[in-house]
C-alpha cells in the first residue's frame, strides 16, 4: 500500500481524481476529462488579465476589459458544441441580474465559425455580451484548460480565480468567489 507523507502530494492526488471523475468539454468538441473546480495553479492567477477588444455578437459595438475596469468581471471561454457551457449560461445570467451593475460577464466563443452564437444566446437566455474569438488568439493568451473555463477578475483586472468546467451547482462556488471581490 502506498503511504502518502506529503500534503502537497495528497492534494495532487485529489486533483487528479477530480480530473478523471469530472466530465467537461475538450477542445475537440467531445466530452472528456476535465476539472469542474477552481484551477488554483493556472498561470494567470495573480496576473493582469490579457486585454482585448472584440465586437459583440449580441449587441452593436465592441467590448474591452478596459471599458469594464472597476467592476468584477468574468471572462468565460465557451463553445456552442459544449453541453456544460449550455448549463453555465443561465447561471451566469442569474448572477449578472443579481449583482446588477457590480458584475460583468463576457462570453468568449472559441467556435470555428460564429454562425451558432446568436442562437445559443437565445436558447440559454444570455443577455451578457458575447464575442467571437475568430482566430482563437485570445484563447491562446488565456490558455483555458477545457470548455467552459471562467476567469474571475477583480475590479483592477487581476485574475483571482479560474474555474475550469461546469456542473449544475458550481454557481454557488463561483458566487462565493465573486463575493470576495465586491
Amino acid at each position: 500500500m502506498l503511504k502518502i507523507k506529503s500534503d502537497h502530494l495528497r492534494t495532487h492526488l485529489i486533483v487528479i481524481s477530480a480530473l478523471v471523475a469530472a466530465p467537461a468539454c475538450s477542445g475537440s468538441g467531445r466530452s472528456g476529462p476535465g476539472a469542474a473546480s477552481p484551477d488554483s495553479e493556472h498561470p494567470l492567477i495573480g496576473s493582469q488579465a490579457p486585454e482585448f477588444e472584440l465586437p459583440t455578437r449580441t449587441s452593436k459595438g465592441s467590448i474591452s476589459l478596459s471599458e469594464v475596469s472597476g467592476k468584477v468581471t468574468v471572462v468565460d471561454f465557451w463553445a456552442t458544441w459544449c453541453d456544460p457551457c449550455r448549463d453555465s449560461f443561465p447561471a451566469f445570467q442569474h448572477l449578472v441580474d443579481k449583482y446588477d451593475g457590480e458584475l460583468v460577464v463576457i462570453g468568449v466563443s472559441v467556435d470555428d465559425e460564429p454562425d451558432g452564437i446568436d442562437k445559443f444566446a437565445s436558447e440559454t437566455g444570455a443577455k451578457f455580451p458575447l464575442v467571437w474569438d475568430q482566430n482563437q488568439s485570445l484563447s491562446k493568451s488565456y490558455q483555458p484548460p477545457t470548455m467552459p473555463t471562467s476567469y474571475i477578475l477583480d475590479k483592477n483586472g487581476i485574475v483571482r480565480f479560474v474555474h475550469a468546467g461546469f456542473h449544475t451547482g458550481d454557481e454557488k462556488q463561483i458566487e462565493a468567489q465573486l463575493k470576495t471581490l465586491f
